[in-house]
């Protein structure tokens, strides 16, 4: 999940050190960022510092050091150590609707002095006032007028625009790979921090991008599930043939449905709800994007594994599971795995 891309336009991380620290939100999950930049604060999400710092092994163990159990998800051990690193004194946490740990980890943070402002998503995509309510709640915390948010998602909006458009030249004029894909959609949970700048960069991209020639590949799969925490997966992928065309979690993060209101937005946005709005997303893309295999990506020690079972019930396509559990670089035994799923790939559809 590398961000930190300076010579070919991809987005990059903030340098923590020259932002303001008493602007900075984090954030543990996609939120309403609208009501973030329109409360004049900076949302910066904690899990692409945390994947991206350079020492993003020792940040787990670091957590680990803490008091932070073991069979803990990573992502939350390096959420709790990403906030401390970096100093950062105010937390939204997605207390319903994410990982069913980040209750506890937001009372951690809680006592070491940082405030933590909640945010749930409702347990049914279709009760729209508890979630007109929550966005409300999270405006008066920020100390926002709440229609000036729904102003903020008219502006947001023509910029996810932009990486809507570079998701579609990944599967449509395959010009764009699916690690390019995988940076510019999970990027758009925070915009960098800086919406205007991450704009510029779309756009640059977007001109450089439709001049290219199209990737050569032998088939087309998708990655489903949680971002994976393994740097390396995209491009090894690339090197054995396999084109990377639809990234679901990543793409959601892009609000990739035409919305007019934040409650219409935020209601259609499929990662906090059950798995049947995600089986239906993942059917559609599929099927209009030729998809020959999905890798199934599971995070260790997180719920969403469970969903496992049900996704091979529904879906009726080859997949491969791939679990992984701290930062680094895919071992020996994973990268064997996949080679033997996609060479099958290849004699199925050849």
């Amino acid at each position: 999940m590398t961000l930190k891309f300076n010579d070919n336009l991809l987005p990059t991380l903030p340098i923590m050190e020259d932002l303001p620290v008493d602007r900075i939100i984090g954030i543990t999950s996609t939120i309403p960022i609208e009501i973030v930049f329109a409360a004049g604060y900076i949302p910066i999400d904690l899990n692409n510092i945390f994947v991206c710092d350079p020492s993003a092994y020792k940040m787990v163990e670091d957590a680990e050091s803490a008091g932070l159990p073991r069979n803990t998800c990573a992502w939350i051990k390096g959420i709790y150590s990403a906030v401390r690193k970096y100093h950062i004194k105010k937390v939204v946490s997605v207390i319903q609707g994410d990982c069913s740990n980040n209750q506890a980890l937001m009372e951690i943070f809680q006592s070491e002095g940082i405030e933590t402002i909640p945010f749930a998503y409702p347990h049914s995509k279709t009760d729209k006032e508890f979630l007109h309510d929550q966005l409300m709640r999270l405006a008066d915390s920020l100390g926002v007028d709440y229609s000036k948010t729904e102003e903020m998602k008219k502006r947001l909006d023509s910029i996810r625009a932009k990486v809507h458009e570079i998701d579609k030249l990944t599967w449509v004029e395959n010009t764009v790979t699916g690690e390019e894909n995988h940076i510019w959609t999970v990027s758009t949970s925070d915009l960098m921090g800086d919406y205007t700048i991450f704009e510029e960069r779309a756009v640059r991209f977007l001109k450089l991008a439709k001049n290219r020639e199209p990737i050569k590949y032998d088939l087309r799969i998708g990655v489903v599930g949680i971002p994976p925490i393994c740097e390396d997966l995209y491009s090894f992928l690339s090197s054995i043939g396999a084109h990377v065309v639809f990234n679901e979690i990543q793409r959601q993060f892009s609000m990739p449905y035409s919305t007019k209101t934040l409650v219409e937005q935020y209601s259609q946005y499929t990662y906090p709800y059950d798995i049947f709005s995600r089986l239906e997303d993942i059917q559609q893309g599929i099927n209009q994007r030729n998809i020959k295999g999905l890798i199934h990506y599971v995070q260790s020690f997180c719920h969403r594994h469970i969903h496992d079972s049900i996704i091979r019930k529904h879906i009726n396509l080859p997949i491969l599971t791939l679990d992984c559990d701290r930062p680094g670089r895919l071992d020996g035994a994973m990268k064997t795995r996949i080679e033997a799923f996609i060479e099958m790939l290849k004699n199925i559809f050849s």
